[in-house]
Formats: C-alpha cells, sequence, structure tokens
C-alpha cells in the first residue's frame, strides 16, 4: 500500500489467471474524509499509470447510487468491488495472450483537484496455461525430403519432443513467446510420429502417421497397364467378328 495525506490504496504486486478463464484484480483504498457523498469515479488503465489506456471506468453521483459503467474495453471488465465502500476490484473474463499486462486502479471523488489517487505500481497480470497442440503437418520441400513439423502453445513455453520410428533425423526448434515449434527433418521411416509438449501446467500430444509412396519396378508397372489393354483389344475383335460371319 502507498499512503499520501490520508490517502492509500492497496493492490497485490502479481496475480495468475489461466489462458480462456477469469480472474480477479484486487484494489481497495481510504481517503481522509469521514463520510463521503459527493461524485466518485473509478478508474482502470494498463501499460503505465496516469497516462496508460483506460480500459474500466465507472461512475457514481452520490452513495446511493450504484457505480455506472461508462467504459469496458471488449466488454471484458465488470466492476466487483463496491467504490462507496473503498473497494475498486474488477473481473477480468476470458483471458488472452495480450491481458498480460500491468494495470493500475484509480479513484477520483468531485471536488478538489487533489481528491485523485492512482496505484503507481500497479499490478501484473501473468497469463499461464497448460500447453495445446495448434499444428502438426507433414510436408515435402523441394529436394523431396519430407519434413514433420509440430507447433504448441503455453505459459511457461513447453518443451517439445518427437518420437517415432528409430533412426528418424535431425530436428530444429524456434520460439516466440508462448509459442513453440520443433521441426523432424528428411523422414525416412514409415510409421507414427508423436509430438509431446510439456511445461509445469500440463502437457498435450498429436500424432501424424508418414507412408512414403513407392513406385512398382518398370516391368510390373508395364504389365499392369497392358494386359487389361489386351484383354479390352482380344474382347473387341471377338465382337467384331462375330458381327462380320452375322452378316
Amino acid at each position: 500500500g502507498v499512503q499520501c495525506n490520508g490517502w492509500s490504496v492497496h493492490v497485490p504486486s502479481d496475480v495468475t489467471g489461466e489462458l480462456g478463464k477469469m480472474v480477479i484484480l484486487p484494489c481497495t483504498f481510504t481517503h481522509p474524509y469521514k463520510t463521503f457523498d459527493r461524485a466518485l469515479t473509478a478508474i482502470w488503465r494498463i501499460k503505465e499509470p496516469y497516462n496508460g489506456t483506460v480500459i474500466f471506468k465507472c461512475v457514481s453521483q452520490s452513495s446511493s447510487e450504484l457505480c455506472k459503467t461508462a467504459i469496458s474495453h471488449k466488454n471484458k471488465y465488470k466492476l466487483l468491488g463496491n467504490p462507496r465502500h473503498k473497494d475498486l476490484s474488477i473481473r477480468v473474463d476470458n483471458l488472452t495472450w495480450s491481458d498480460s499486462e500491468r494495470y493500475f486502479c484509480r479513484v477520483e471523488l468531485a471536488g478538489d483537484i487533489q481528491d485523485k489517487y492512482e496505484s503507481r505500481n500497479g499490478i501484473k497480470l501473468h497469463v499461464i496455461a497448460a500447453p495445446r497442440i495448434i499444428n502438426i503437418t507433414v510436408s515435402s520441400s523441394r529436394d523431396h525430403t519430407f519434413q514433420a513439423r509440430c507447433t504448441a502453445e503455453g505459459e511457461p513455453a513447453p518443451a517439445l519432443t518427437w518420437t517415432g520410428p528409430p533412426y528418424s533425423s535431425l530436428s530444429s526448434s524456434s520460439s516466440s513467446s508462448h509459442r513453440v515449434t520443433k521441426e523432424l527433418r528428411s523422414l525416412t521411416h514409415d510409421g507414427k510420429y508423436t509430438c509431446t509438449a510439456v511445461n509445469s501446467h500440463g502437457r498435450a500430444e498429436g500424432a501424424v502417421y508418414f507412408y512414403k509412396f513407392r513406385a512398382s519396378d518398370s516391368s510390373s508397372f508395364m504389365i499392369l497397364i497392358f494386359v487389361p489393354l489386351g484383354i479390352k483389344v482380344v474382347i473387341l475383335l471377338v465382337i467384331l467378328s462375330f458381327t462380320v460371319f452375322s452378316r
């Protein structure tokens, strides 16, 4: 908490929420007045104090009136606390990766310009997630080799491993924030290739099946083509002969 001339604000330094779910950002404050019945405004912003982007704002005109929402970015922020009871806590719904920001709460009391106070250090929201395989494919390259590629996401970024037929070729990996890709190059053995993603919150698996087409030898290929064709020619000759004989 930070105190100044009877003002104080109390927020945790960090809050953790799970991807796709909701999280509560707590914020309570005090002011130097024994009673206060004038207009009150509650504000939440992100990135930086005082000048950061406002993502939530509500206004209460009197102590008998609820704080009416004026701004709720993407309609995902809901007031949980009662600002008249010195509680500005909000709920953030349907967490996404972009919600990993620093949040600052602010209260403004109508009247003297000094009747405004904001958390200076804010709350750092950490979005976590168990691993999830988002793409797994086999593709060919210009040199006629085949690769298996697996992409997964999670927070912390998951570790990826490939398992499958023995003597598999070397792999390479790349990562970007919460997303990781690992490629298995120059596939030569048929079979099932499994990608496993693991982090401290769980694991996920995905699999692809690789079967390389092998053409038959030329003599067998010629037999497969010309034997059916020869049979059709013989049948046609028999039909023509029968027609001529009948006439």
